[in-house]
Formats: C-alpha cells, sequence, structure tokens
C-alpha cells in the first residue's frame, strides 16, 4: 500500500492536539456534585462521566479517519512481465472501384471485407496488426500496433478508389506489406491479402512479391473476394442516376493460390459473408509465438473505507448527543 498525498498525515497531528485541548477544557469546566450513598450510585455516576466524553472521541475518531482519507490510501497492483504469444499481422485490402460490387447481400465487397477484418480483429489478443490499402499503389493505413480500437477506426475509413490510382497492384501491395514486415522482430510473420481482382498495374510482379516474403520468413494468405460469374455495380449515369449494371468476374485465382504456396501460405475463396468469416476464424488458428510484455502499475483508491466508517461514526455522535447524551446546559 502507498500514500498519494502523505502531507495530509501531518495534519492529523495539530487536528489530535485541538481535539485533546478541547477535552482539557471539558474536563475543567464540569461541575464537582456530591454523590451521596452506596456504591452503586458512584459506578453510575462514573459511567455517567465515560459517557459524557463519548462524543468528543467519536468527533476525535471521525476528524483521523477523513485526514487518512485525504492522504488517499491505495493498494498497488503490479502485472509482472512475462511471455504473451502473438504473432506481427499485416492486413492488405484492395481498395480498387470494384470493391463496390454488391455480390454480398446486403454489403458490398468492401464492406463486407471490412466487417470480416474488424471481426478478425476482435479475436486476436496480444498480436500486433498493421493495414496497407492499394489500388494501383499502395498506401499504409495504419502502422502495426496493439491499439485494436484504433485498428478499428482506420478499418471504417477505408473505401474503394481512396488510394486515388487505377487498377489492382497486388505485387505492388504485396511487396509494400513486406518491407513494413521485415523489420520485425517476432518469430512469425504473417500478410493477409484480400482482393477481388487480378494483377493489372504497379512495378512489382506478384511472384516477386511472395519471393521476397519467404526469404524473409513472412508467410502469405491470399483470399479472393466476390462471387462466381456477373455480379452487380452501381454507377451514377448522366440522364437514369444511380443504376447497377453487371461487372463480369476478373480474379486471377490460379496467380493468387500460386503467391500463397509460394509464401508457405494458403489460398481462399469467399463468395459470400459467411465464407469470408470462415476464411479469417482459420487463418485465427495460425501459430503464435511468444513476445515479452512489460511490466505495468496500477493503483486502487481505498480511501472510500474510511470515509464511509467516518460518516457512519459521525451520524452516531449526532444520534447520541441529540437523544441519550444530550446536555443541558
Amino acid at each position: 500500500m502507498r500514500w498519494a498525498n502523505p502531507l495530509w498525515i501531518a495534519a492529523a497531528l495539530p487536528a489530535l492536539a485541538a481535539v485533546a485541548y478541547a477535552w482539557r477544557q471539558e474536563s475543567t469546566r464540569r461541575a464537582a456534585l456530591v454523590y451521596p450513598g452506596s456504591t452503586e450510585t458512584l459506578r453510575a455516576a462514573a459511567a455517567g462521566a465515560w459517557a459524557r466524553e463519548l462524543p468528543l472521541l467519536l468527533r476525535a475518531l471521525v476528524l483521523v479517519l477523513c485526514v487518512l482519507a485525504l492522504a488517499r490510501p491505495q493498494k498497488i497492483l503490479r502485472q509482472m512481465a512475462g511471455l504473451a504469444r502473438g504473432i506481427d499481422i499485416m492486413l492488405v485490402i484492395d481498395t480498387s472501384t470494384s470493391m463496390r460490387a454488391l455480390d454480398f447481400n446486403p454489403l458490398d465487397r468492401m464492406g463486407a471485407a471490412k466487417a470480416a477484418a474488424k471481426h478478425f480483429i476482435s479475436r486476436r489478443v496480444s498480436d500486433r496488426i498493421g493495414i496497407l490499402v492499394f489500388g494501383g499503389d499502395p498506401a499504409l493505413s495504419c502502422p502495426r500496433t496493439l491499439d485494436y480500437e484504433a485498428l478499428y477506426e482506420f478499418i471504417d475509413g477505408i473505401y474503394p478508389g481512396m488510394t486515388q490510382s487505377e487498377g489492382t497492384a497486388i505485387g505492388d501491395g504485396l511487396a509494400a506489406a513486406v518491407n513494413h514486415l521485415k523489420e520485425s522482430a517476432a518469430k512469425s510473420k504473417v500478410a493477409i491479402l484480400l482482393t477481388d481482382g487480378r494483377n493489372n498495374a504497379g512495378l512489382i510482379d506478384p511472384f516477386t512479391a511472395a519471393r521476397a516474403a519467404k526469404s524473409m520468413g513472412i508467410k502469405v494468405y491470399t483470399i479472393a473476394t466476390g462471387k462466381h460469374g456477373d455480379a452487380l455495380y452501381p454507377i451514377d449515369h448522366p440522364v437514369l442516376g444511380r443504376t447497377l449494371v453487371k461487372l463480369p468476374e476478373d480474379i486471377d485465382e490460379e496467380m493468387l493460390e500460386k503467391v500463397a504456396q509460394e509464401a508457405d501460405g494458403r489460398y481462399f475463396r469467399a463468395t459470400n459473408v459467411q465464407e469470408l468469416s470462415q476464411i479469417y476464424e482459420e487463418i485465427d488458428r495460425l501459430e503464435k509465438t511468444e513476445v515479452k510484455l512489460p511490466e505495468t502499475l496500477s493503483f486502487q483508491d481505498l480511501h472510500a473505507r474510511l470515509l464511509l466508517p467516518a460518516a457512519a461514526l459521525f451520524a452516531l455522535e449526532l444520534l447520541l448527543s441529540s437523544t441519550w447524551l444530550l446536555r443541558i446546559p
């Protein structure tokens, strides 16, 4: 235990001195009476004298308890440093405009991907997770962090076309994720790449990026999202307004599967929200590595344990002073 404001304890000394002075004054001005008769009468008088001191004693106790409460006694809660199992993960999310396709009823592809990613994060405990988005160019949305609430906010801010570049640069997106993971000290590093298209932009070939990931000990999981066949895609027609048109399927599953195999990962295909959630749940069962946790200290205030009895004693003193120990000058 510790005292957050220990100087208040010193304030108890003059307070007790004041109580002692009041008791002495009370003793000197007490009238002396002659009690005739038996010893029973004397015992009753002694008991009455002690009872008259009771209110002053109660006030003294209340004062001491309040002063100690002001000193803020605190219980020290120590969480010892230890080992937790965790990995470093980078979520690599395609934000090309085709992610607006409405084949995850009632969500579009982007909405389903964001919901699944947030559910995946909610299942992790001691993993550092980052977010990287890509369209025609890659962009880091959030560096690896244990602040999952911040990750949720960054995911909420993702939208199709946010990189302001046309195309789907899968190789560049994966290479950027590898670059952010390569300095990690974690024994296990994973990139989870989600896309609904094929590599048609950027400077780096996806297989080159996959080989680089493997050389740095980074496992790559690839997820193709979108139903088989045509999907409905919203456009703003200059005359008809918001209109739905057919968007042909354009997913290079063979390339995504080979990229995952090259980097010791797995390839998945999600055609609906349930499948996408199940894929992330399966990836959630990855092997974990041990990372050292720092020692943390927290403090629990105990002043209420002093104030509550002080209030009870004060109420008792008021009750006694106005009833059984009522004094009439």
